[in-house]
């Protein structure tokens, strides 16, 4: 695919502002999405073993688990939104031209994923404290469709670095093929890689849980040092097989992408993971506590800024696709709206709810919310009000122009 053709699939309007804008929030966005996927997958993974196993920290567990994992799910497919806008903004001709080529696949994420939601709160209203070998397994269901839907993303963004062979998946051997019914391109390794980084931060996670429920009343020392125990293990466990997969992942990348494996972008990259490898005993995490997860987070960041720069690195380098070549028409209005609506109507809900259960969690018996928090649930009312309400405003300003 010649680089003219790859610009005139641009849209025809222009970015609404400068392209490196939508890449720094691409990164940002695409990160936060990633926490909540793999603290998704291993708390559906841990609340799946607990269901089937008879140890009693095990199916302690469970529960806890799978109360995080149906919220972590809600997250990964709301923040998910964000860095897909910014994937079609800035590389529409790609992403186009990938789903296209695998159409039914795109149009079946959305069904896998319903399916795969379904049937985690199946298992949530049926058998939440182990219940029947049924609802046991349709959490088993839940996470293999998750895999799945993860899977077809994959292969979706892989196919979108491959311009070279496009033609030969639409029409190969020069008859059309126009079902949209083929998976054309994955590296095995890179899908991997992103699925197995779910065990340290979830190990992370656990690390923080402990020190959370540290603090409750009545302290039940052994369950806690089991759990921290079990963050340990993932972390350090986790943090290997990571490096297994991304050496898998960097020795099968396509010629476009040839030094990246030993560029400084591939070095940030193991340097990320094997801190993953030793924060336990950084943190000396035998007691818990927060900065575990603050850490796996920012390693998130570093390996988002990574696989952008690969990115880089093939549409550019190989294919000279050149991102500071699209036309802008600088629209101040969309811009603001979507960074006050991110921050405010999304931070302040999001602070609500995480401050409502920290509080929540802590509190015996029937919970009222405090002041604070009460305060705080009405300024995430008050900006969702206000949203609306210039939604309408705008709206009317521009019907009756």
């Amino acid at each position: 695919m010649d680089i003219d053709t790859l610009y005139a699939l641009r849209s025809s309007s222009g970015l609404p502002s400068h392209p490196a804008v939508f890449l720094v929030l691409l990164v940002l966005t695409w990160a936060l999405h990633m926490i909540a996927v793999h603290v998704m997958l291993g708390s559906t993974a841990l609340a799946l073993t607990g269901a089937f196993s008879s140890n009693a920290n095990w199916r302690r567990l469970a529960g806890p688990m799978l109360d995080t994992a149906k919220v972590a799910v809600s997250l990964a497919i709301v923040i998910g939104v964000a860095p897909l806008l910014f994937v079609q903004v800035i590389y529409d001709p790609f992403w186009y031209v990938s789903n296209v080529l695998s159409a039914r696949w795109a149009i079946a994420f959305i069904v896998i994923l319903l399916t795969a939601y379904w049937a985690m709160y199946h298992h949530y209203f049926v058998g939440k404290e182990g219940g029947s070998a049924t609802s046991r397994w349709s959490l088993a269901v839940s996470l293999a469709l998750l895999l799945v839907a993860g899977f077809i993303m994959h292969a979706l963004t892989s196919q979108a670095l491959r311009p070279e062979l496009w033609m030969a998946w639409y029409a190969p051997e020069g008859h059309l093929e126009t079902a949209g019914s083929g998976i054309h391109e994955f590296n095995l390794g890179r899908y991997l890689f992103f699925i197995v980084l779910a065990a340290p931060v979830t190990g992370a996670w656990l690390l923080g849980c402990r020190r959370y429920l540290d603090r409750r009343e009545p302290r039940d020392a052994p369950y806690l040092d089991w759990i921290a125990a079990l963050g340990n293990r993932l972390m350090t466990a986790g943090g290997f097989a990571a490096l297994i997969c991304y050496a898998a992942w960097m020795a099968a990348l396509p010629e476009s992408a040839a030094g990246f494996p030993v560029s400084f972008w591939s070095i940030a990259a193991n340097a990320s993971i094997l801190l993953l490898i030793v924060i336990p005993a950084l943190f000396r995490s035998a007691s818990g506590g927060y900065g575990p997860f603050v850490t796996a987070a920012g390693v998130i960041l570093v390996l988002a800024s990574v696989r952008e720069a690969l990115r880089h690195r093939i549409l550019f380098g190989t294919h000279g696709y050149e991102l500071s070549t699209y036309a802008v028409n600088l629209d101040w209005y969309s811009n603001a709206l979507f960074c006050l609506t991110f921050a405010g109507v999304g931070g302040f809900a999001i602070a609500y709810s995480v401050a409502i259960a920290w509080e929540a969690g802590k509190t015996p018996g029937i919970y009222t919310a405090s002041p604070r928090v009460n305060r705080l649930g009405g300024f995430a009312l008050a900006a969702l009000v206000v949203w609306v309400a210039q939604y309408f405003f705008f709206g009317f300003l521009v019907i009756t122009r």
